[in-house]
Order: C-alpha cells, then sequence, then structure tokens
C-alpha cells in the first residue's frame, strides 16, 4: 500500500512540473554563488612609542 501511495506521489508529482514546464516554471534554482570571505588580521596590542605607531597606521 506504501509502495502504490508512493508511486502515485511521485506520478503527481511528474504532472506538476510537465504542467509549470509549459509555463515556463522551472523547478531547479539556479546555484547561488557562493559569499566572497575577506580574511582581516587582528591588530597587534597598541605600542609605547609614538613611532611606532605611526608604523601601524592601517590598524
Amino acid at each position: 500500500m506504501q509502495a502504490l501511495i508512493d508511486l502515485l506521489a511521485g506520478f503527481i508529482a511528474l504532472l506538476v512540473a510537465a504542467a509549470l514546464a509549459q509555463f515556463g516554471a522551472d523547478m531547479e534554482r539556479p546555484p547561488q554563488p557562493r559569499p566572497e570571505v575577506h580574511r582581516i588580521s587582528d591588530c597587534p596590542p597598541p605600542p609605547e612609542t609614538a613611532s611606532a605607531q605611526a608604523r601601524q597606521e592601517d590598524c
């Protein structure tokens, strides 16, 4: 009985996909691009002198 229900569900899904394909609907999603990952480094602890601080301007 379970196999019959599975068969009917598969057949109905096939009919729905065929009907939607007539209108240009596609059941497959286009692959989404993976997001870019930007790796950053942690800033070192603050330096003791002002000259060393001038070298670490980007942190």
